[in-house]
């Protein structure tokens, strides 16, 4: 008795939207087209800013930076849960489990810390117009990703092993369709344990830390547009935040009500609802505000299209 209680366990059982039964075929059909588009919309963005030069600048930089953060996310996530929902067997082995949320911490995490980026971008561009170019070079807008991505990595490391570094897991049932922080930690580690402490405040840091930070270069940015005397001349400062700011107040919204809300340990089925909007409905959102709300963009975007489809014009 006691040899089996010691019993490590291979794989996890990931119920998903089992409990839906049939309608997890309707899902399919909805998730699959939003996944492709998703992947096309930022492919779309990511072309369009290398081929034009005019777009060559801090801000798409990080653009097409957070587009390619975006397509990664999706792809150790989505296409795992879209053969699931067509799945009787829905497992994922231990390792790969540690794999995939390895991977999506290092994604989510440095996803924060970019829009931090972009923020500071926003605050350098409209507080200190006339300093600009001298502080937002290409080695600092290097050094900004290699930031964001060093801390989405350590925190990654750090939570992978806190948790898939204890002797094993003491349920194989998951309340989720992908290995997500909250149900791997019910399944994984006690309530009391002081590893489960560790982890939530380390995503509380993660998702405090750079929502601190934009709103610090945000409380720059609003001083510095009310002291403009025209109503007119504020229009533009505020439509060049206008797009970061909905796609921040988007990811900060979910993102908090599954790791910052009480009981956030607690993994429920509801989490897995939740867990659309930031893995499936929101990658497809952050380009379709980008591209739709900037006449810059557009613009770039019909030059390629031009170049590409229609050279004889040019």
């Amino acid at each position: 008795m006691s040899r089996v209680n010691h019993t490590t366990m291979s794989e996890f059982i990931l119920l998903g939207f089992s409990h839906l039964g049939g309608s997890q075929r309707l899902l399919f059909g909805l998730f699959l087209p939003i996944y492709l588009v998703t992947l096309e919309a930022n492919a779309v963005i990511v072309t369009t800013i290398v081929l034009d030069r005019r777009l060559h600048v801090p801000m798409y930089f990080f653009l097409a930076t957070l587009s390619c953060s975006e397509t990664l996310y999706t792809l150790v996530i989505i296409p795992k849960a879209l053969v699931d929902l067509l799945a009787q067997h829905r497992a994922i082995t231990i390792t790969a489990c540690a794999f995939q949320m390895g991977s999506f911490l290092f994604l989510g995490c440095s996803h924060s810390f970019l829009l931090a980026a972009m923020g500071f971008d926003r605050y350098v561009a409209i507080c200190r117009p006339l300093n600009y170019a001298r502080l937002m070079t290409r080695g600092v807008c290097m050094v900004l990703v290699a930031a964001a991505s060093s801390c989405g990595s350590a925190v990654s490391l750090v939570v992978t092993f806190l948790i898939f570094g204890s002797p094993g897991p003491s349920s194989g049932r998951l309340q989720h369709f992908f290995c997500d922080i909250p149900p791997v930690l019910k399944a994984t580690l006690p309530p009391g344990s002081p590893r489960r402490g560790v982890i939530l405040a380390l995503g509380a840091l993660v998702l405090v830390i750079p929502l601190f930070l934009i709103a610090a270069s945000y409380a720059h940015i609003v001083a510095t547009i009310l002291r403009i005397p025209s109503s007119r001349g504020r229009v533009k400062p505020f439509s060049t935040c206008a797009s970061h700011l909905i796609v921040v107040t988007i990811h900060y919204t979910c993102a908090s009500f599954i790791y910052l809300r009480p009981g956030a340990g607690d993994s429920s089925g509801r989490d897995a609802l939740v867990s659309v909007t930031y893995t499936i409905v929101t990658p497809l959102l952050n380009p379709v505000i980008y591209s739709l709300r900037n006449r810059d963009f557009k613009a770039a975007l019909n030059r390629v299209f031009e170049r590409i489809f229609c050279p004889a014009r040019l």
